[in-house]
């Protein structure tokens, strides 16, 4: 895909991978609706990228503000389905509100996204013979499972398995699916979530790199899913 003059729609775009998907998607050419919870980093992100990116202020595991959210787009290129958060704990004290966010924003947020911006593509493929393209940011959590980790373990696992069957379901109207799956990247979610992660870790820059090139591949090319690691985490 060609991302000059696209339209992209970014989740979670108010901090870490978001912002950087962001920006090199605006680099490239293309307009990004930024959707976050949180309008002031949002409007901070607008008066550095300028015009090419437009805040939306959604929270993802609200059915009504995402439809809200999407409401005015008849055209969606890209949709980066990036929000995401982690709450780590033991499995006899994690509690049933962490549990729940992690669901409700890691799995049923990208479900809401993703079920408002697939009639917008299957139109586009019917116009003009290629759909768009949804990524989802899943984790290397997606693929091995981790002690203290077990709620946000199931949310990526589930989000592969979402990702894997809405990617051979869609195919066919000419709408790729990709998944990827980074290791620890420097980036503010291992504070929030309560572990500081590897010492060494990959830059949100490289990730978003990487998604480019996923973005950009020709439209009969489809890489459907990505894993990356630090080569040294430990330093």
């Amino acid at each position: 895909m060609n991302l000059r003059n696209k339209i992209a729609v970014v989740t979670g775009a108010s901090s870490g991978l978001g912002r950087e998907f962001a920006r090199h998607l605006a680099g490239h050419g293309s307009s990004v609706y930024g959707l976050a919870r949180r309008l002031n980093r949002l409007k901070s992100l607008e008066a550095e990228i300028g015009s090419a990116f437009m805040p939306v202020e959604c929270d993802v595991t609200d059915e009504v503000s995402v439809q809200d959210a999407f409401s005015g787009l008849d055209q969606v290129d890209i949709l980066i389905n990036n929000a995401g958060l982690g709450r780590f704990a033991p499995v006899d004290a994690q509690t049933k509100e962490d549990w729940t966010i992690q669901m409700d924003t890691n799995l049923t947020g990208v479900y809401l996204c993703t079920r408002a911006v697939v009639p917008i593509m299957k139109m586009q493929n019917q116009q003009t013979g290629f759909g768009g393209h949804i990524i989802h940011i899943a984790s290397v959590a997606g693929l091995v499972g981790n002690a203290n980790l077990s709620a946000y373990n199931a949310t990526k696992f589930g989000l592969r398995g979402f990702s894997e069957a809405t990617m051979k379901e869609l195919r066919s109207d000419g709408i790729k699916v990709s998944c990827i799956c980074p290791g620890s990247v420097a980036t503010e979610f291992g504070r929030i979530a309560g572990s500081p992660g590897a010492p060494n870790p990959m830059q949100p820059e490289d990730i978003a790199s990487t998604v480019i090139h996923v973005l950009q591949s020709p439209d009969n090319y489809l890489i459907s899913e990505v894993v990356m690691r630090p080569l040294r985490p430990r330093g």
